[in-house]
């Protein structure tokens, strides 16, 4: 009880009126994405808040913005009036780092829950990701996979938080680089009841389509935009570093470097795939 209440002590969470928050004079970020806001509030409308931001008290009723300043503007854009947030009332790091790897422990933590967990230990703890799968005994896979669903749309975080679709649905899904083919995958796993396997093959599937359309693009139009495409689609295909190089003449390399046999075995196993 007494580390219970230690950590409620450290970071809580509150809702709490957005007048009553100052951004941080220390933000490094300067300029947002006009359009980019503009979606995020019309998501916050529609979803509301995913990601708490983090605040420091430094006063009564008076609150200083730590992360999270896009989502604080967007809020603000999509008309509300207060916004949750973890509250931060102590300075000691460490003792913040244990308080959340201590609820990660948490049996009934979902899998977004986990991600938030793992991105803050990142972001205000400056814990790297081998430090953190040290810490909480996991591998660095384990980790960077849980924090690459909060890349997902937002839309899809709430359907793995409310575990309308698994982990392994979604682990799948951020395989695929563009945006809308995400969406169109995640609508056909609701609609038709798909299971982890069916969203595999048609990942897959989908990203053997990607690549012959773009190689056809790269060689045929000899365009460094279709070149740049073409290795970032391998690269999500293959989860390693890939370098394209092509002439005006269709003539080229694709190099696919590794530094372990780990990697070299990843590799291998989706050539053969």
């Amino acid at each position: 009880l007494e580390r219970h209440s230690r950590m409620e002590q450290i970071s809580s969470m509150n809702e709490i009126s957005m007048d009553l928050i100052e951004t941080n004079p220390y933000q490094p970020r300067t300029h947002f994405d006009e359009e980019a806001l503009n979606e995020l509030a019309d998501s916050i409308k529609v979803q509301g808040i995913i990601q708490p931001i983090t605040v420091r008290q430094i006063g009564v009723n008076k609150f200083q913005l730590i992360s999270g300043e896009r989502r604080l503007q967007a809020s603000k854009r999509a008309g509300l009036t207060s916004i949750p947030a973890y509250v931060r009332t102590a300075n000691d790091q460490q003792m913040l780092e244990m308080a959340l790897i201590e609820n990660i422990q948490r049996e009934n933590l979902n899998s977004i829950e986990i991600a938030l967990s793992y991105q803050r230990l990142i972001t205000e703890c400056s814990l790297k990701q081998e430090e953190l799968g040290d810490r909480v005994g996991k591998n660095r896979t384990t980790v960077n996979n849980y924090i690459r669903l909060l890349k997902l749309p937002d839309v899809i975080q709430v359907a793995l938080r409310d575990m309308k679709i698994s982990m392994g649905h979604a682990r799948a899904i951020i395989n695929i680089t563009d945006r809308e083919q995400q969406l169109e995958i995640f609508k056909k796993i609701i609609a038709d009841d798909w299971s982890v396997r069916k969203v595999e093959e048609a990942v897959r599937d989908l990203a053997d389509s990607n690549l012959v359309n773009s190689a056809k693009k790269a060689i045929g139009g000899g365009i460094k935009q279709e070149i740049r495409s073409l290795q970032f689609r391998l690269q999500a295909y293959f989860g390693a570093k890939v370098v394209v190089k092509a002439d005006e003449r269709g003539k080229g390399e694709i190099k696919i470097p590794f530094t372990s046999q780990a990697d070299l075995d990843k590799i291998l196993l989706a050539i053969k795939a």
